[in-house]
């Protein structure tokens, strides 16, 4: 009688102890590819929705640092980010006697904060209706499957209360006024609109100890003189502009980026929806994700820092250009040069220094490469359903670099603009990795 009850308490315990990993539970639920269809899916809704760059930046970090969050549970070797984040604190954790199967839990964290920070809630209707049934094929025990459902619904709203104190919320509806300034910025055809989010440098940093951490020198110093660097810099964006390069128009079409492309038609006006940085980045992120074969916690990792940095990034050097508001190339060659010349991209709604697509490339490939490996060649082809093209790198760092010069290829920034955004942006993204995960930490430039 007694060996019977002893048996039958140890057979009780060791059904609510939880699996030593997601994969030894079901190896099916940790697919990354699971993952990778919900990264693809926020990425089509925010283009649909027409995210500006810096706010895209804020709904990928949010919602990738909840599927890192509600996942790292399950993983050995894997810390919280929460509580190490400025502003945040500890993150619900989960009962540790009890089974759960965390790659449900952080789909579901992901797709909670996901839909909560964009608009279209019919399209996130449309995906939830075959997605769903996609994990309850699965055969996940129904009280494992519910209760990682609820803690990923857990986490996400741990996440959305961390967001909501960032200040971003107090940053809309402020419009910048023009100084008219010589030297400084000012509206830019075709749409002459007004500059985006000039309250940018307010929002909470999620890593930096403040927005000036990484400062860049100042710019070269407004001068029409035909002597002077600021006239030189201006002379290589007209002559770059002039010549028409084949080679440097594809390089920078294939960087452009702009979410929200004019188009001028007679007298029509209407727009051209296409992915931000931020997207293309975490893109090429998936790219080399599977080119690695990383594994679900891997990739939600490399995700969740990769977006920090990006986020980061974008804060820093919206201050830069807030702080100097330097005039934009185009404006100042129709000015003194050529009326009628016009850069082969649309020049941005903000000001020129430094540059934020250097910046945030620089970040993300800091990150990128110190976690998957900066020299591994690769094909970028998430670009090619825009138009774009493809084109291949021997490294990561390669890709940031030409990414960084298509904006002078583009005509819509100085050289000094690019080079010093992406040594800003390589320093915030080494931070990022020494602050977030120490063990990868590499020197600063």
């Amino acid at each position: 009688m007694k060996q019977r009850l002893i048996l039958t308490l140890l057979l009780g315990l060791l059904a609510c102890q939880p699996s030593a990993t997601p994969e030894q539970y079901n190896p099916k639920a940790s697919n990354p590819q699971l993952f990778y269809d919900c990264s693809k899916t926020l990425t089509d809704i925010m283009i649909h929705d027409v995210f500006k760059p810096p706010v895209a930046s804020r709904i990928y970090g949010y919602t990738y640092l909840a599927a890192y969050e509600a996942l790292q549970p399950g993983y050995t070797g894997y810390s919280s980010l929460m509580g190490k984040l400025n502003g945040s604190k500890a993150a619900p954790r989960p009962d540790s006697n009890t089974a759960y199967c965390y790659p449900v839990a952080s789909l579901k964290a992901f797709i909670t904060v996901g839909r909560a920070l964009t608009f279209s809630s019919d399209l996130w209707d449309s995906f939830e209706k075959t997605f769903w049934p996609r994990l309850e094929a699965l055969q996940i025990p129904d009280d494992v499957y519910d209760r990682s459902v609820q803690y990923g619904e857990l986490i996400a709203r741990h996440v959305l209360e961390y967001a909501s104190k960032d200040h971003y919320k107090e940053t809309r509806g402020f419009r910048y006024t023009v100084t008219n300034k010589p030297g400084t910025w000012v509206p830019t055809p075709p749409a002459y609109a007004d500059a985006c989010e000039p309250q940018w440098n307010t929002v909470r940093l999620f890593t930096l100890d403040s927005v000036r951490q990484f400062r860049c020198p100042p710019p070269a110093k407004y001068d029409l003189n035909r002597n002077s660097p600021f006239w030189k810099l201006t002379e290589e964006v007209y002559t770059i502009g002039k010549r028409q390069d084949k080679t440097e128009q594809a390089i920078a079409y294939f960087w452009d980026d702009n979410a929200f492309v004019t188009n001028i038609s007679g007298h029509v006006m209407f727009a051209s929806k296409k992915m931000s940085p931020v997207g293309h980045w975490l893109a090429i992120a998936t790219t080399l994700a599977r080119q690695q074969k990383l594994t679900m916690i891997q990739a939600t990792q490399l995700f969740a820092l990769t977006s920090i940095a990006m986020f980061d990034a974008f804060i820093a050097c919206w201050d830069e250009k807030y702080t100097y508001i330097r005039i934009r190339p185009e404006t100042v060659i129709n000015n003194t040069i050529d009326p009628q010349w016009r850069p082969f991209l649309e020049t941005p709604a903000f000001p020129e220094y430094v540059s934020g697509h250097s910046d945030i490339s620089a970040a993300a490939g800091k990150v990128i490469g110190q976690l998957v490996g900066n020299n591994v060649a690769f094909t970028d082809s998430t670009e090619l359903p825009y138009g774009h093209g493809v084109r291949s790198f021997t490294s990561v760092e390669a890709a940031y670099q030409e990414a960084s010069i298509s904006r002078v290829y583009g005509g819509i920034h100085y050289r000094d603009g690019v080079e010093e955004g992406t040594v800003q942006g390589e320093h915030v993204g080494q931070h990022v990795l020494q602050k977030l995960r120490p063990q990868s930490a590499i020197a600063k430039r």
